[in-house]
């Protein structure tokens, strides 16, 4: 059996010189855009995230406000208020709502010689560019 005479061959040796170097950085380019692509992905749904956190404690954050305004509204005492009594902000120090305030807005609709109260409470939680605001409203009567 007699080798191939060509693979000994000196110009055809000098034809396939350098093919690996292109190759290689081709596929070290694409490797790195790969790094650089996924390091993004997981950094947008890290900031996702947070801001997911942020929202549902500026929910619960708006509710516990109504729920202190509701307090405030109709005393243990079964005294009949309006919304006079002023709802001061309250600004959280608890663990799960530290950092978060909320603020309650009262207003009074009549009809048929009744009160109703709609209560709209706004909680936010966070500071600067990463801040969350939930606002919902209670009716009462």
């Amino acid at each position: 059996m007699c080798p191939d005479r060509r693979l000994f061959n000196p110009i055809h040796r000098q034809r396939q010189a350098g093919l690996g170097l292109p190759a290689a950085l081709f596929v070290i380019v694409i490797l790195g855009l790969l790094v650089v692509a996924i390091t993004e992905l997981e950094r947008s749904t890290a900031e996702g995230v947070s801001m997911d956190i942020l929202s549902t404690r500026a929910f619960y954050a708006a509710e516990t406000g109504a729920q202190a305004a509701l307090g405030r509204l109709f005393p243990a005492g079964g005294v009949d208020n309006n919304c006079s009594v002023g709802f001061p902000v309250l600004n959280f120090s608890a663990e799960g709502l530290a950092g978060c305030s909320a603020s309650v807005v009262c207003l009074t609709d009549s009809a048929g010689g009744e009160d109703y109260f709609t209560l709209r409470s706004t909680g936010s939680c966070g500071g600067g560019d990463e801040t969350a605001s939930r606002t919902i409203e209670v009716r009462a009567h």
